[in-house]
């Protein structure tokens, strides 16, 4: 936990906690558990921001993650997937 942990409200951490999820998933190549987070990881941010639970700039900051992720994980599922011994 770093410096800057420790003045993040507990909406924040929330959102730092899925997207830790989703990196976790992301490494260990469970791609319907990273889509699954990144849905889970927007709705959270669409609702903490409408319920005014975080403050411009962190709201700003998650939302280019947001659009960071989304660009990352466009075509991120198994069933794009071809498989090797299929030409």
């Amino acid at each position: 936990m770093g410096l800057a942990d420790l003045f993040k409200n507990k909406y924040e951490k929330k959102l730092d906690e899925i997207l830790e999820e989703l990196q976790m998933n992301m490494s260990n190549n469970y791609k319907d558990n990273a889509q699954k987070n990144l849905e889970e990881f927007e709705s959270a941010l669409i609702r903490f921001g409408e319920q005014g639970r975080l403050k411009d700039k962190s709201k700003a900051k998650y939302e280019e993650i947001l659009t960071s992720f989304k660009e990352r994980l466009k075509g991120y599922t198994h069933k794009d997937q071809k498989p090797y011994w299929t030409k």
